[in-house]
């Protein structure tokens, strides 16, 4: 989409909300435009669910448009332009503190459990691009490095290259539990600086690994990232206590010198001798029975595991999945969960395909499959799953079983790992671990093809294919 297109876009959404007068705050995120307006009674719900571009809408206190990646930021910088609207570009952390303040305010408060995994979220997702851009470059390199040992590539400039993007890569994975502490601090209120230290240590760079130290309860040697990402996200979680807990007690004039300096020596004491041991236990645990569900499970484990991610995500519970996967990584080198759990997406697009075939005469849905494919088929299946097969209802059910039968392939053939995470559908491809690219590529048409066939006999109701919109007017306007 052009700069002019998403100009023409922001000035329609501007009058639609009501006029420049009537927003307050615009607000961007990786999918949509959020928008805080003065009177909703002003705003033109239908012509904005109808404005070309636009994949879907989320009413609320807070407006979510769904305009896709790539196009959210500049849709919402422009509509900021064209008002007095103040623009915030919020990550994951800002959003997640903002609900919850308003959830205090009107005396709402979530489980436990929910806001454990809010917690995970909103500590990992800012990592995603990064996730994406080094796991990709990594996945490339691995290509490269297989053709060089198979040598259908030789010289020093194919060395030379493999060096450049395995350094590029090693900026993310090599320090990841740095990245991760920083984040955490973050999240949980805390020094980012003094985490990102507490992440470092995981690595006991420092240490003689000819002469290790000895764990002072155990009395076996210390083991370099030890309990990995979950240990880093336990070990910050108490320097933060601990470090709120000393600013308390200590005067303000030693506050610089003596917090960091005890929180550090404290939880870096904790950390080494007690927090990675125990996390180890904990990690590899997780580890275990996931990779032996799958294995012992195959098909039937990987069906259910395809078919129920998307019901998962709708309700956060997946955001617990993502330490494990890192973890996974971190300890065998690929995470064997991924793969079955992309084919979900992978679900929507054979959805999405079946409803440009069947309701061909529903320009709308028409627009919105086209519009929400090619994102799809790359692996981000929001637009879909919101603009689309969810509204649609019958269809987000057939979706998600045809991701089970792509999950079904990947358990029934094995094996299947991804060295990365973040990455999803066709871009996970290059990520494959040990060769096994085919047996996911498999999968992927297992799934398209399971969503079309699903979706095309039981998940399109009739009035859909007569061309009635989402809302279920009859008066359905063709653009």
């Amino acid at each position: 989409m052009t700069d002019d297109k998403n100009k023409i876009i922001a000035q329609k959404l501007v009058s639609y909300f009501g006029g420049e007068d009537n927003l307050v705050e615009v607000i961007n995120c990786m999918t949509r435009v959020r928008v805080k307006v003065k009177d909703q009674e002003k705003v033109s719900f239908e012509k904005i669910e109808e404005l070309d571009g636009i994949m879907g809408l989320v009413k609320g206190d807070q407006i979510q448009v769904v305009t896709g990646p790539g196009k959210s930021e500049k849709i919402a910088r422009e509509m900021a332009n064209l008002t007095a609207a103040t623009f915030t570009e919020e990550s994951e952390i800002d959003i997640r503190t903002r609900e919850n303040k308003e959830k205090v305010k009107q005396g709402q408060k979530d489980s436990a459990f929910k806001s454990f995994t809010a917690t995970i979220a909103s500590i990992f997702v800012p990592l995603i691009p990064a996730f994406v851009g080094a796991g990709l470059i990594g996945g490339i390199a691995s290509v490269l490095q297989n053709l060089i040992t198979a040598g259908s590539v030789s010289g020093e400039t194919y060395v030379s290259i493999l060096q450049v993007l395995n350094i590029i890569k090693t900026g993310l994975y090599g320090y990841l539990n740095v990245f991760i502490g920083i984040n955490a601090a973050k999240v949980f209120r805390g020094n980012e600086g003094l985490g990102g230290v507490i992440g470092g240590m995981i690595y006991l760079s420092a240490m003689n690994p000819d002469k290790p130290l000895k764990n002072i309860f155990l009395n076996s040697p210390l083991l370099p990232g030890q309990g990995g990402v979950i240990g880093v996200i336990l070990a910050v979680f108490i320097l933060v206590k601990i470090e709120k807990n000393l600013r308390k007690v200590i005067p303000d004039a030693l506050d610089i010198i003596l917090v960091p300096t005890i929180s550090l020596l404290l939880t870096g004491i904790l950390t080494m001798f007690i927090i990675m041991p125990i996390a180890g236990l904990i990690s590899n645990g997780l580890i275990g029975v996931i990779n032996g569900v799958i294995k012992l499970g195959g098909a039937f484990s990987g069906f259910i595991l395809g078919a129920v991610f998307l019901p998962m995500v709708m309700l956060g519970l997946h955001q617990i999945l993502t330490p494990i996967n890192v973890a996974m990584i971190e300890s065998q080198g690929a995470t064997y969960l991924l793969p079955i759990l992309a084919m979900a997406g992978a679900g929507q697009v054979g959805a999405a395909i079946a409803v440009l075939v069947k309701c061909r005469k529903n320009k709308k849905l028409i627009e919105i499959a086209k519009g929400g494919l090619p994102v799809g088929i790359l692996g981000i299946g929001e637009p879909l799953i919101y603009a689309l097969t969810l509204p649609m209802g019958k269809a987000f059910i057939t979706a998600c079983l045809g991701g089970g039968v792509g999950g079904a392939i990947i358990g029934a053939i094995g094996n299947i790992g991804a060295t990365a995470i973040g990455p999803s559908g066709l871009a996970l491809i290059p990520l494959i671990y040990n060769g096994r690219a085919f047996g996911y590529i498999l999968g992927l048409l297992g799934a398209y093809i399971g969503g079309f066939i699903l979706t095309y006999l039981f998940g399109i109701d009739k009035k859909y294919v007569e061309g009635e919109d989402l809302t279920g007017s009859k008066e359905f306007k063709f653009k």
